[in-house]
Order: structure tokens, then sequence, then C-alpha cells
């Protein structure tokens, strides 16, 4: 079973990481970018996983993990 993809905000952080990233800091591009593609793949990454059992990790969730942090 596929599990969800949930995006944590913020991990023992006071101030929201948007504020710390310039708005045109050529990473926001490439975010957007793979957040688009990972998300036109969801249908594709739905058909690999099971319908029942212990959900894992979501794979959009483990390949922005690679991805610089914006």
């Amino acid at each position: 079973m596929r599990g969800p993809d949930h995006k944590q905000s913020s991990l023992f952080s006071y101030t929201h990481i948007e504020d710390r990233i310039a708005t045109d800091h050529p990473l926001r591009r490439i975010k957007v970018m793979a957040d688009m593609v990972l998300h036109a793949m969801s249908p594709s990454f739905d058909s690999l996983y099971a319908e029942g059992g212990r959900p894992s990790i979501a794979p959009e969730r483990l390949l922005r993990a690679l991805l610089p942090r914006v």
C-alpha cells in the first residue's frame, strides 16, 4: 500500500523556510518543476503499489528529498 505524500513544513524552526530563501532564487523554479513532474507521475506510482498492507513512504517524498531544500 502506497503511503501519503505529506509535506513537513517545519522541524524545530521558528521561521518558515520560505522566508529564508530569496523569491528570485533559481531553486524555487526547480522545486515547482519537480513538484509538477512528480504530480504527473503519481498515477504511475499508484500502479506500482499494492492496494492493501502497511503504507510506505511516498515515492514523491523520497525523490524530493534528493533535491536541494527550498
